[in-house]
């Protein structure tokens, strides 16, 4: 590994800095509303508030795989050189979108009161955030659509628009929030409907963007062949790894909110402060991660062999700068960054008995999260079941033999086992990332391995 700069590094940044803006917008959109939630009068917006967003990232969240199976799927034939398969397949997304969209909103009355059942908010807590969520569900379609949109243009080396869509939605959303929430006096409800607005202009910016940059790709949509059978079935069975993956990582980073209860108050808000680290440390290292989802996706597609082991030795090299720079951060101005959500000095007091653990959170989990995104693009996704799987096991076990010794750095270390293990067990699975193995073990993989016309 060299300290070169080479073309390769220009095309993982090209795909990854236009991401990691996008991921951004999201902590900053969450701090708009909150302010706005915090100016309608009563506190209690703010709690209900909590509760509805946390409610929609476990729905959305769990509906990723719409993007990752897209994406991934998507990069394969456009390395394959397969406009009309690249074109069936963003046609064969929005199918599977639209059916989820319309079940969400058939289903959203028992899926509301029973998501409100389990957070176990006050009652007056619990009736606001009824108000927000049963307004919020009907930008479900454009959401759940805009997932797949997404998932198809990173598929098509394309991060720039994401991110112009993601900006442009997330503007929208604090000017119609806070008209609607201040200015015509809606309340949480309001902050809701402003979710709304927006993401149906980002739906509908999405739409443009399609038509002006890729109109010939939609020119070669064969609805027939979208819904035939074998490519239909392959979609469905590499989203179903995904969506089994991606639950298994939501059941880990729940488990730890709820494990972290048992300890007490203190160490509940201290473990969500905490985790607010690591959330920073996940924005950037996505971006690589879906630059590693588009590109890896691209060189299977390819059959090139060369270039897919030049890319994984340039994103393993960049993971390990994201580990150094939030390794140093952290260790430097670690109570500067928590004031910033916890100004309590008594819980910055706790968090210094537990910072050890977060920074050495790039330490264990860069790497993990740059072979997630390589297995993504391969759509190598039983793996991925199968190993995120294993890891929440050993996750599970080391926190419940280690707990009644150490209390909650047992819980901090057997998270960290969860990110090491990811990363190791995803390594031995795919032979070392052995490009051969991760190419000939690809869902989509035909053909002889073949040497790149030219370096990308």
């Amino acid at each position: 590994m060299t300290l070169k700069f080479t073309p390769t590094d220009r095309e993982i940044l090209r795909l990854a800095l236009p991401n990691i803006v996008s991921n951004i917008t999201i902590p900053l959109l969450g701090m708009a509303d909150t302010a706005i939630a915090g100016r309608i009068g009563d506190d209690a917006n703010i709690a209900a508030l909590s509760v509805g967003t946390t409610i929609f990232s476990m729905i959305y969240w769990n509906c990723a795989f719409l993007r990752m199976g897209t994406g991934g799927i998507t990069a394969q034939a456009y390395g394959a050189g397969q406009p009309g398969e690249c074109a069936n397949m963003l046609a064969r997304s929005v199918w599977v979108a639209a059916v989820l969209a319309l079940l969400l909103l058939a289903f959203q009355r028992p899926i509301g009161h029973a998501s409100l059942a389990l957070m176990q908010a006050g009652d007056h807590v619990n009736a606001l955030a009824a108000d927000y969520f049963f307004a919020r569900v009907w930008a479900a379609p454009a959401s759940v659509l805009l997932l797949s949109l997404q998932g198809w243009l990173i598929g098509m080396q394309d991060a720039r628009t994401p991110m112009f869509i993601a900006i442009l939605s997330n503007v929208v959303n604090v000017v119609f929030s806070l008209w609607f929430a201040l200015g015509l006096g809606w309340g949480i409800a309001g902050v809701a409907w402003g979710t709304v607005v927006a993401q149906y202009t980002g739906l509908l910016v999405a739409l443009v963007f399609l038509w002006v940059k890729y109109r010939g790709y939609l020119r070669l949509i064969d609805l027939r062949a979208s819904l035939s059978l074998a490519p239909l079935v392959h979609f469905l069975t590499v989203n179903r790894d995904i969506f089994l993956r991606t639950l298994c990582v939501v059941t880990a980073y729940t488990f730890f909110t709820a494990a972290s209860a048992r300890f007490g108050d203190t160490i509940l808000t201290t473990n969500a402060v905490l985790m607010q680290l690591f959330t920073l440390f996940s924005y950037l290292s996505d971006g690589f991660a879906y630059a590693g989802e588009a590109l890896s996706g691209r060189f299977v597609g390819e059959r090139n062999a060369e270039a897919l082991r030049r890319f994984i030795g340039r994103l393993m090299g960049w993971s390990l700068v994201i580990a150094g720079l939030f390794i140093g951060v952290y260790a430097l101005c670690w109570r500067q960054i928590l004031a910033i959500f916890s100004p309590s000095p008594a819980i910055i007091a706790t968090a210094g008995r537990y910072i050890v653990w977060i920074i050495a959170v790039p330490l264990v989990g860069a790497v993990p999260f740059m072979i997630d995104g390589i297995m993504i693009g391969a759509t190598r996704t039983r793996i991925l079941r199968n190993t995120v799987f294993y890891a929440l096991v050993l996750y599970l076990a080391v926190f419940y033999a280690l707990a009644p010794w150490i209390g909650n750095d047992a819980l901090w270390i057997a998270f960290l086992t969860f990110l090491f293990a990811r990363g190791f067990f995803l390594y031995v699975c795919s032979g070392r990332l052995n490009v051969e193995r991760i190419i000939g073990g690809s869902t989509a993989a035909t053909g002889k391995l073949r040497r790149p016309a030219h370096r990308p």
